[in-house]
């Protein structure tokens, strides 16, 4: 069993942000497989079904981002799922808008959905969907804390759909193909579309 989570904040104030991007790609798979309702548990938002005849979950933790770890934790270990089989949908600063990248373990880079996780589950072994929203451009007036939670811009809402494409594909890949080979075509692709 995968459990596939997607980082965001609750609330209609929130749901255009760059930072609920993983929000949008759970939504966005749960339609594409055809799966229930999301139900209210764990702090969150779940659902379950298959994904290429894989018994998948996916949770949508409505704790704030920043206490994510408090909804993931629990999920992961009622449905007695091993870390690598846990994978993160966030949103990326460090990748340019419409990247995407699969990466297994690391540290948070300061995404404090990442923070709450890994605190709470002692680990970081578990796989990340970085869905790329990239650096602030200049002249924007904040940081990078306001950055994440500004909206996207109506060029970037045209884009999405196609970004959201690619994360889920990428999920797909991890599930039916496995870490190594997913990230081989994931990741090569994303450094090819750079070009």
């Amino acid at each position: 069993m995968f459990l596939v989570v997607g980082l965001g904040n609750p609330g209609r104030e929130y749901e255009g942000n760059r930072h609920n991007v993983g929000f949008v790609v759970v939504d966005a798979l749960r339609e594409k497989l055809g799966l229930p309702d999301f139900k209210a548990k764990f702090g969150g938002a779940w659902t379950r079904g298959d994904l290429a005849g894989t018994p998948v979950v996916l949770l949508k933790p409505l704790t704030y981002m920043n206490l994510s770890g408090d909804c993931v934790q629990p999920a992961a270990a009622f449905f007695k799922v091993p870390l690598p089989n846990l994978i993160v949908v966030h949103d990326e600063l460090d990748l340019a808008w419409k990247d995407v990248r699969l990466k297994a373990g690391g540290g948070h880079a300061g995404n404090n959905g990442l923070r709450s996780i890994i605190e709470r589950l002692g680990q970081a072994d578990f796989v990340r969907v970085r869905v790329g929203i990239g650096k602030p451009p200049p002249g924007f007036r904040g940081d990078g804390a306001d950055w994440v939670l500004s909206n996207l811009s109506a060029v970037e809402r045209a884009e999405l759909p196609d970004v959201v494409d690619n994360a889920i594909g990428a999920i797909e890949s991890v599930v039916r193909d496995g870490l190594p080979a997913a990230m081989t075509r994931v990741n090569t692709r994303a450094g090819a579309s750079k070009g």
